[in-house]
C-alpha cells in the first residue's frame, strides 16, 4: 500500500468521523467545530485528487466564509431560539420527521445503485491514467477556463449566491433581536 492510499484512508476516516459527529452531536457548538474538521478534510481529498484549485476554492469558500457565517447565525441567536431548536431536539422520530427519513432512504438506494452499477475501470481518464503508468496528466488551463466561466457564464448564481448568503446574515441579526425592541 503506498503512502498516498494511506493517506487517502486517514482522510476518509476523519471525514467521515466528523460528518457522524456533526449529525449526532447533541451540542451545536461542538457540531460547528467538527464540520469545520470534515471541510477541512474534504480539501485534502481535493489535493489527494490533484485538484488543488477546488481544495483552495473549499477551504477560502466554505471554511473562510460559510463556516464563519454559520457560527455569527449561532452566536447572534437568541437563547429563546436556540431553547426552541433544543426542544424540537429530543423528538428524532415522530410524523413530521417521516417524509425525510422516506427521503433519505430513496437517496441511499439511488447511491447504492449507482456505486454497483458504475464501472470505474472504464472510465476514460482511469484509462489514460492506467496506460500512462497511474499518473493523471493535469491540465494547466482548468483554472483558467474557471475563472473565465465563472465570470461570464456562471456570474449569476455567483451573485444570487452572496445576495442569500448575506440573506441569511441579516436573518440572523434579525433573530437575535429581543422580541420587545421590535417595531
Amino acid at each position: 500500500m503506498s503512502l498516498v492510499q494511506v493517506m487517502f484512508y486517514v482522510m476518509s476516516f476523519v471525514v467521515l468521523g466528523s460528518a457522524l459527529m456533526v449529525a449526532i452531536s447533541k451540542n451545536l457548538v461542538r457540531s460547528i467545530f467538527m464540520f469545520f474538521i470534515t471541510l477541512f478534510g474534504l480539501a485534502g481529498l481535493y489535493v489527494l485528487a490533484l485538484a488543488d484549485f477546488v481544495a483552495v476554492t473549499q477551504i477560502v469558500i466554505y471554511v473562510g466564509g460559510i463556516l464563519v457565517l454559520i457560527l455569527f447565525a449561532f452566536m447572534l441567536s437568541g437563547k429563546e431560539a436556540l431553547a426552541a431548536v433544543e426542544q424540537q431536539k429530543n423528538r428524532f422520530i415522530s410524523l413530521h420527521n417521516l417524509p425525510a427519513f422516506i427521503l433519505a432512504a430513496l437517496f441511499l438506494v439511488v447511491m447504492v445503485n449507482v456505486i454497483f452499477k458504475a464501472d470505474i475501470a472504464g472510465l476514460p481518464w482511469i484509462k489514460a491514467a492506467k496506460d500512462a503508468g497511474n499518473i493523471i496528466p493535469v491540465n494547466e488551463s482548468g483554472i483558467n477556463n474557471i475563472g473565465i466561466n465563472l465570470m461570464t457564464r456562471y456570474l449569476l448564481p455567483f451573485e444570487a449566491i452572496s445576495v442569500l448568503l448575506m440573506i441569511a446574515l441579516v436573518g440572523a441579526a434579525h433573530l437575535s433581536r429581543k422580541e420587545g425592541n421590535n417595531p
